[in-house]
């Protein structure tokens, strides 16, 4: 019998943060319990949130923290088990068949069974994620899986359950150190409640202004401090209009290494207006903020601010 693996695991929910927190990432009880447990039980992890809230940013600090490989599986329309699972090296099989017809060798089954031995599998994510190297399980990152189709979705139910997979001419690949699993969606459909049953769920909501500050504070530390709580305080009256698209945790530190790159020390409408493009990626958003009510937020958020002070 193998080994139990030394999966690290945090002793605590406190411990659990302050990992999160070494490596720069801000969690919130909720979501360090979710993966305390997640760790504890063995089970995978679903997240789900508006895209840029940092729900795969998850799974590579998790990775750090615990000292294990990375593996992902980007997911999106069309997404077969050729390209998640495996696919036979076809090329290198011909030539196989090729030699051994040259060589005189009729013997079908043999034959068969050579070329569909394991130094013919191209080992794609989920079968890379399964067979663990060197005894360390890896954290599998299955990424915007609501990308996929139905029936991709029906094939990890397998996966996700019991941390194997079949093939049908070797037969089933089980994990002998499961994965630690992260799947994430960003919602632009529902994912079936089989594979959610499966998984332990949170919702990764965008942060409050304290925490965002933090953030910047972290990310972006050559940011002047006045333009960091500026910025928060735009970006956060921002979400509350009709957008098309909010803009997530990544674009507010992408605006802010921007203006830091132009030494900026504060908001001003036209320095607002150069850089839209950080922060919105929809020309209805970016015409929007850039005519009158692009103005009309940064007085209120000068406002706000002064009163603050």
């Amino acid at each position: 019998m193998a080994e139990r693996e030394d999966t690290r695991v945090p002793a605590s929910i406190d411990e659990m943060m302050r990992l999160l927190s070494d490596h720069d990432y801000l969690a919130g009880k909720a979501l360090a319990t979710v993966l305390f447990l997640s760790l504890r039980m063995g089970r995978p992890l679903f997240l789900e949130g508006e895209a840029g809230v940092g729900k795969t940013e998850v799974a590579k600090v998790l990775a750090k923290a615990l000292d294990r490989p990375l593996i992902r599986l980007q997911c999106y329309e069309g997404l077969d088990i050729a390209s998640a699972v495996y696919e036979w090296n076809y090329p290198a099989q011909m030539l196989e068949i090729r030699m051994a017809e040259a060589a005189g060798i009729s013997n079908r089954d043999r034959l068969e069974q050579d070329i569909f031995s394991e130094r013919y599998l191209i080992r794609r994510p989920v079968l890379q994620a399964l067979e663990s190297a060197g005894g360390k399980a890896p954290v599998f990152l299955i990424d915007e899986l609501d990308r996929t189709d139905e029936a991709f979705e029906a094939f990890l139910l397998e996966v996700l359950s019991d941390f194997q997979v079949t093939i049908p001419e070797l037969g089933t690949v089980k994990a002998e150190h499961p994965p630690i699993v992260i799947v994430t969606s960003n919602r632009t459909r529902e994912v079936h409640d089989a594979l959610k049953r499966r998984c332990l769920y949170h919702w990764v909501d965008y942060p409050q202004a304290r925490e965002e500050l933090e953030i910047i504070r972290r990310k972006v530390p050559g940011c002047h401090a006045d333009l960091s709580g500026e910025i928060v305080a735009y970006v956060q009256k921002l979400r509350t209009l009709d957008l098309f698209k909010n803009p997530g945790v990544a674009e507010t530190i992408d605006w802010a290494t921007a203006l830091t790159e132009l030494d900026r020390l504060a908001l001003d409408p036209e320095t607002i207006s150069d850089t839209l493009g950080t922060l919105l990626k929809y020309q209805e958003d970016i015409a929007r903020i850039q005519g009158g009510e692009g103005a009309k937020l940064l007085s209120d958020v000068k406002a706000d601010l002064q009163a603050a002070s």
